[in-house]
């Protein structure tokens, strides 16, 4: 789904209610002469779910040789 598109010669009558939208919706676009050019953003996103630190425990490995250097680059350390 697109975010919704207004020309910015819109704005100045319409600042509230696409703050509002972008609230709702999470982005208005902005547009100049057909062209995105900034968006509207909700500070408060419900399309994301909050972070959870450690979340990611146990996903990632390291290769046990991970800090060895290669042989040919003694040369840059």
């Amino acid at each position: 789904m697109s975010a919704p598109a207004v020309d910015l010669t819109e704005l100045p009558n319409r600042v509230g209610e696409l703050v509002a939208e972008a609230a709702r919706a999470g982005e208005i676009v902005l547009t100049r002469d057909g062209e995105a050019v900034a968006k509207i953003v909700s500070l408060h996103s419900s399309s994301r779910a909050p972070r959870r630190p450690g979340s990611a425990r146990g996903m990632v490995h390291m290769a046990d040789d991970f800090d060895v250097l290669p042989d040919d680059f003694q040369d840059y350390v």
